[in-house]
């Protein structure tokens, strides 16, 4: 798919040189490549490396019955490309058609290597270069020099997801699964299944298996919030048919950010209303007869966790065909047939999946140094959520939390391509965020008490309390900040002037 020529690498001398080298072919990797080619003034060389050997990121690596967005199409597509099918809530694969449709509609798939894991990136001063090692499918170790390097990885692990230590695991004799890693071909035709968890991956599994599995029950320690929406967007899809694609594709993601600000603004300043609309919205869809209270009824406020979206109220109709349960316990131990419960009941399972979530990971698990001097992530401020303090040249894309990750991504890009641009209009070669304001408040990266990321946060960057140093959780907010704001913001320090124009600038002052 890439014979990795394009870009006009220079490497004469040594490891190939790239004025930019992005980490990741998945939608954030694609997006950052897109921006580059029609945004850097003048155009960059540039190397999409990918440790995978396949284009989708998430959407290549999960392969879990009924794998799907959690977020609307119309916010989770890119800005410049509109989102045309007529699911708005869509399917793995369609998103996955749809991000290698843009790296091959823009010549994007012929800067990738495949097989290409990015282990360290060492930053030198003098040279103003990162000198990036990667670990190919091979076995061997590759090198690459780049002026700058855009972390579009993600935010977990691929190696592998998190899995608690439930005392008895091994004794289970049926099949045990996680989603990140769904074998090919597992057979789960009229066998009972457990799935443990109650986050997004459990509520778009027990649904979808429910289809074939003789039952399917959903074990939680704790409810979530569900709410269940149309897969289909009428009103967009009618809009479609009467205004131009692109058109109605950003007047429904206006409409679609705009109801989303509004939705998370009412959780936060009135949360009892909320929670209790949700909750009512589950009863009515269950029927009064459902113990709602013990399993839809979160004792945390929406939003404190990412609420569950159910396309087409698919799981609640599972629940009243008896397809599928939801069981609200702990896990006493596992045994040889299936669960024992503290509560005293055992639930008989063939196959178990523990969708028990993810493994956070800082930075896409680079080692990075700057002049010699190991960077510990979690000791840094995190600038406008993209960059590091005493970080050079580098940046990472880290969506929201409580709206799509791409509305994030394609500010994030914008601005770095702004950053690039204003180094190459200035002549310098070095941009990195200094702590000049005193920001000395270091709060954690996110404020989510879900229990994945309460895991990670001391790895994680931290926030400040005030701009450019705090993250934000508003696309409007960021959209001024980020496409708008001046540069020259007094933390932003442009310096390292190549010497050419070191030693032309010394011969005029003389």
């Amino acid at each position: 798919m890439a014979d990795g020529s394009a870009g006009k690498p220079r490497h004469e001398h040594g490891p190939e040189h790239f004025d930019v080298l992005i980490v990741g072919a998945g939608l954030s990797g694609i997006g950052a490549a897109w921006h580059l080619q029609h945004e850097a003034k003048p155009a960059r060389s540039y190397v999409i490396l990918e440790g995978r050997e396949a284009i989708g990121g998430t959407w290549d690596l999960f392969r879990y019955p009924g794998i799907r967005s959690d977020s609307d199409m119309y916010t989770l597509g890119y800005a410049f490309k509109p989102w045309t099918e007529a699911k708005a809530i869509a399917d793995g694969p369609s998103i996955l058609k749809y991000v290698r449709q843009t790296a091959a509609e823009n010549g994007i798939d012929r800067h990738i290597r495949f097989g290409h894991k990015v282990t360290a990136a060492a930053w030198s001063s003098e040279d103003a270069l990162w000198t990036v090692t990667a670990r190919t499918a091979d076995g061997a170790t590759r090198t690459f020099t780049a002026g700058f390097v855009f972390l579009c990885g993600g935010y977990y692990s691929y190696d592998g997801g998190y899995l608690p230590q439930f005392p008895g695991y091994d004794r289970f004799k049926g099949a045990l699964v996680h989603p990140q890693q769904w074998p090919e071909g597992l057979d789960y035709s009229g066998k009972r299944v457990v799935v443990i968890g109650s986050g997004a991956t459990a509520v778009t599994i027990v649904p979808e298996m429910a289809k074939r599995a003789g039952h399917v029950t959903m074990l939680q320690r704790s409810p979530t919030y569900v709410v269940s929406r149309p897969a289909e967007d009428a009103f967009a899809n009618r809009l479609r048919e009467i205004l131009p694609a692109k058109l109605a594709y950003q007047l429904i993601r206006w409409r679609n950010v705009l109801f989303g600000m509004w939705f998370f603004r009412m959780a936060r300043n009135k949360p009892d209303a909320v929670k209790k609309n949700i909750v009512d919205m589950v009863r009515q869809q269950l029927g009064p007869d459902y113990d709602v209270a013990t399993h839809f009824t979160p004792s945390y406020n929406p939003w404190d966790q990412r609420l569950c979206l159910v396309p087409d109220a698919d799981l609640f109709a599972a629940i009243k065909a008896r397809s599928a349960s939801v069981v609200t316990d702990h896990i006493e131990t596992f045994d040889e047939t299936g669960i024992q419960l503290k509560s005293g009941k055992h639930l008989d399972a063939d196959v178990i999946v523990t969708a028990t979530g993810l493994v956070l990971q800082v930075m896409n698990g680079l080692s990075l140094t700057v002049d010699g001097k190991a960077v510990d992530p979690g000791q840094t401020l995190s600038y406008r959520g993209m960059m590091y303090e005493g970080v050079p040249n580098l940046a990472s894309v880290f969506g929201y939390t409580n709206a799509s990750w791409t509305l994030k991504a394609d500010l994030t890009c914008e601005y770095v391509n702004r950053v690039l641009n204003h180094m190459a209009r200035t002549g310098q070669r070095q941009v990195t965020p200094r702590n000049t304001t005193g920001e000395a408040e270091r709060l954690p990266w996110l404020d989510f008490s879900s229990g994945y990321v309460q895991r990670a946060m001391e790895k994680f960057p931290k926030q400040g309390g005030k701009a450019p140093w705090k993250l934000h959780q508003n696309y409007a907010l960021d959209l001024m900040n980020l496409r708008y704001a001046k540069l020259d913001d007094g933390v932003l320090e442009f310096s390292n002037r190549a010497p050419q124009d070191a030693k032309a600038k010394g011969k005029v002052a003389a």
